[in-house]
């Protein structure tokens, strides 16, 4: 028969609120929705292999996860909570899986805002070294450059001015 317990002896859903020593990390707890959606595409990949799946309100990122084990040929991890990004790329790469890097995905989405809207895109960055290092930063051009007050320097680790630049993939 079919598996069809979903959180058999987790604390989290079997310990009083009281006894845990821990703040509830809402974004991380393995919800019960988010196992058997996965465990559903798993059980029957035909669902989503080939098809584009978004995963909304993503938490840990199961869900997307399985869609491209599955085969899916397009996955959008989707959540209100930064912090579940970061649980997703952990998870992806607990799972042998390389998440695109944020700027090759920025770069594809803003292609497709660009030809199917005619956007104009504007990014500021403060010369970030992922930003600096991404080919992208081939098909940007400069716009406006700010000094940062002492104070703002400090809490981004001593960077001393941001940009403005235009994407122009034209270039």
């Amino acid at each position: 028969g079919e598996n069809t317990e979903v959180v058999g002896d987790c604390r989290f859903w079997t310990e009083r609120p009281e006894l845990w020593p821990y703040e509830d990390p809402y974004w991380a707890i393995y919800w019960p929705g988010g196992q058997a959606l996965s465990r559903f595409l798993l059980d029957h990949p035909a669902v989503c292999r080939g098809q584009t799946v978004l995963d909304l309100g993503s938490g840990c990122g199961a869900s997307a996860i399985a869609a491209i084990l599955c085969g899916a040929a397009h996955v959008v991890a989707n959540d209100i909570d930064p912090m579940a990004a970061v649980a997703t790329h952990m998870n992806s790469e607990l799972n042998g899986l390389q998440p695109p890097s944020l700027a090759t995905s920025l770069h594809s989405w803003l292609n497709r805002c660009m030809e199917t809207h005619g956007t104009k895109v504007l990014i500021g960055d403060p010369g970030r070294a992922q930003f600096e290092e991404h080919a992208i930063r081939r098909l940007l051009r400069p716009l406006a450059q700010f000094e940062l007050p002492d104070s703002v320097r400090e809490e981004n680790y001593g960077l001393s001015c941001s940009g403005v630049w235009s994407y122009t993939p034209e270039l």
